[in-house]
C-alpha cells in the first residue's frame, strides 16, 4: 500500500458516490487508499481488498507477539531455545 497524496487521496462522499467504480478502480490499480470525507471531516477509507487483508494479518500477528511477550514476562510458556530443543527431539529420526 502506497502512502496517501493528500492533493489526490482526499474526496468528499458526494463526489465519491457520483464516480464511486472510477475511485474503486483507482484504489485498485495504484493501491492507494482514499479518504472520504462528509460534512468537510474525515469519514471513512476506502482501501484495497488485498492490502486490507495484510493490515490485518499484520495485526493478528502483532498481537500474539504481544501476548507471547507477556506470557514470557509471567514466566509462562518457555524460551526460544526450549522450543527448538523440543522441536528437534520430537521430529528427529
Amino acid at each position: 500500500m502506497s502512502h496517501i497524496q493528500l492533493d489526490q487521496d482526499i474526496r468528499s462522499l458526494s463526489d465519491f458516490r457520483a464516480n464511486a467504480a472510477s475511485y474503486i478502480e483507482r484504489v485498485k490499480s495504484k493501491r492507494r487508499p482514499l479518504i472520504l470525507t462528509q460534512h468537510g471531516k474525515s469519514s471513512a477509507v476506502l482501501i484495497d481488498v488485498e492490502d486490507y487483508q495484510k493490515m490485518l494479518d499484520k495485526i493478528e500477528l502483532l498481537e500474539e507477539l504481544s501476548a507471547a511477550r507477556k506470557e514470557l514476562d509471567n514466566g509462562e510458556g518457555i524460551s526460544h531455545d526450549e522450543f527448538i530443543s523440543e522441536l528437534r527431539s520430537q521430529y528427529s529420526s
